[in-house]
């Protein structure tokens, strides 16, 4: 018997962003609706019903239904609200609790967006959202406003609007997750980059990736690039200008995908990743999932140790670091991230090279904060390579 295909489903942010829009449309016509169309930033179409609908004078309110697909997430079934007001506050105060966005035209007021029960907020420095206030991460934010500007905008309204996104179950689903280790307390976190939750099984996973390489090595290709997943995709089609018709997404099965390519007699391998992820390699995590433990701090406390006059006081730093992130600003502020960041790229090759059985590979690491972190010496070279590769077939 075949096997179902998986279904995928749509992020904590698709389903704020679709709620915010309806709540503002709803407010400005003054008409209540049942469902609410957006497309995602991977350009899939939403058509999402909508729940417990609210129109009142002033302000609107609705909910939208997370739903993870075959994905196990913890908010999967979870009712993610937002509500819409008119706002005639003090929009100097607002902003410091609140993201504001002006719109699309500069005569227009802002739209301010903020937290109610069940978001987190952040507390401690290092994620990619402001210290003080809410965790709703910036490809979700920009879906918010991008909604809710659209509905005002078909409404021929220019005045500014609050809007509040809540998750009643948020905090206590949040006891399920890393968030107050992290420093986001109260609630969930507001995420997604893509606006889509891809299942995660594993089998399924790694049978995709194993199929990816071995059509590439069938087409007689044998140089490839992988990455373990959207960060990277990203920083590859922006920062190095490649195509990821090049590459293959490993998701957290490094080790596997290395082998496997062996197995496809790949002879030249680029990859790429945002530090977070790789320092695990670093550290010779065969599977970099956080279900198999965390020791990213520890990771590199010891590649730092290694090149460095170390103290107590660094060594503190970095293991009590929330993220990757947020230590490496420690090195920066200590003048060290350039020769620990050669260390941590020197020993994911060597990691990387040995899982692959002696393939050529050159890493590249970054972060979203200072971008390239370090490259392995014949990385650039190996870029070029791509990069002419992609101009020859342009």
């Amino acid at each position: 018997m075949e096997k179902q295909e998986l279904r995928s489903g749509f992020t904590t942010g698709t389903c704020a962003a679709a709620a915010a829009k309806a709540a503002a449309a709803m407010l400005l016509t003054g008409n209540p609706l049942l469902h609410m169309k957006l497309v995602t930033p991977k350009g899939t179409e939403a058509d999402l019903p909508l729940f417990h609908v609210v129109l009142e004078k002033d302000q609107a309110t609705c909910a939208v239904q997370k739903d993870a697909g075959d994905d196990p997430d913890v908010t999967d079934k979870a009712m993610i609200f937002a509500r819409v007001q008119y706002f005639d506050g003090d929009e100097a105060e607002a902003k410091k609790t609140c993201y504001c966005n002006c719109g699309e035209q500069e005569e227009s007021s802002f739209l301010f967006l903020t937290a109610g029960e069940g978001i987190g907020w952040v507390t401690k420095p290092g994620l990619s959202c402001p210290i003080g206030l809410p965790a709703i991460n910036p490809v979700p934010r920009t879906m918010i406003f991008q909604g809710v500007e659209e509905a005002r905008r078909e409404a021929g309204f220019e005045g500014p609007l609050m809007i509040t996104v809540s998750m009643p179950e948020g905090k206590k689903l949040a006891e399920k997750t890393f968030n107050s280790k992290l420093g986001i307390v109260g609630g969930l976190s507001i995420l997604g980059t893509t606006g889509i939750v891809n299942p995660m099984s594993e089998e399924a996973l790694t049978a995709t990736i194993r199929l990816e390489l071995h059509m590439k090595a069938v087409a007689g290709e044998r140089k490839v690039i992988l990455t373990p997943g959207n960060y990277g995709e990203a920083f590859i089609k922006e920062t190095l200008s490649l195509s990821m018709s090049e590459g293959v997404t490993c998701s957290n099965f490094i080790g596997e995908s290395f082998l496997m390519a062996s197995e496809d007699r790949f002879k030249d391998i680029l990859f790429v990743g945002h530090i977070g992820k790789l320092i695990k390699v670093a550290g010779g995590v065969y599977n970099t999932h956080s279900k198999h433990g965390d020791r990213r701090m520890e990771i590199l406390w010891g590649c730092a140790s290694d090149v460095i006059q170390t103290s107590e006081d660094l060594k503190q730093q970095i293991l009590s670091a929330n993220t990757t992130e947020e230590a490496a600003k420690i090195l920066e502020d200590h003048n060290i991230l350039e020769p620990v960041m050669t260390e941590v790229v020197h020993r994911i090759k060597k990691q990387v090279t040995e899982w692959s059985g002696g393939i050529h590979v050159e890493v590249v690491t970054f972060s979203t904060t200072y971008g390239i972190l370090g490259m392995s010496e014949g990385a650039k070279d190996l870029i070029e390579t791509f990069t002419k590769r992609n101009d020859d077939r342009e």
